[in-house]
């Protein structure tokens, strides 16, 4: 490894898993999660679903959500990003907008989410070992 990899190439790569998901691209998303020997420690919690292990799994669940999602955007807030050593975290909160361009109105609709990603380095990258997205469903006088 050339150089080592700080919190910017942390949020770099952060960055890049929402970019992957704004823009329905598998291959992209495919290319941020962990590989090799840590492939069957990938872990993916969606907001209401079961949690879903094993890199192949994970992705699956990608390709189904960027099929049936014909728009999606992510506006994060509250980002907090940490290495530590050759792991690290990033917390945010999500802000999604939706639509369905299927409907006569383009609904479009918004929501917000509590994340933690978790980080590994590996290959001289800063590579996804676990996404796990909660709705806010309590909304404290702060916010």
């Amino acid at each position: 490894m050339s150089r080592a990899l700080n919190r910017s190439d942390l949020e770099e790569a952060n960055a890049e898993f929402y970019a992957a998901i704004e823009a329905g691209d598998l291959d992209r998303m495919s290319a941020v999660w962990a590989d090799g020997t840590y492939a069957d420690g990938v872990c993916c919690v969606h907001p209401g679903w079961s949690m879903l292990r094993g890199r192949e799994e994970v992705l699956r669940s990608w390709a189904l959500i960027m099929a049936n999602t014909s728009y999606i955007q992510f506006v994060l807030t509250e980002v907090e990003a940490d290495v530590y050593g050759d792991q690290a975290v990033v917390t945010c909160k999500e802000n999604i907008l939706t639509a369905d361009e299927d409907t006569e109105a383009g609904f479009l609709a918004g929501g917000s989410i509590v994340a933690s990603n978790v980080f590994v380095r590996s290959s001289g990258e800063w590579r996804l070992l676990l996404h796990h997205g909660s709705p806010i469903l309590n909304v404290t006088e702060e916010e």
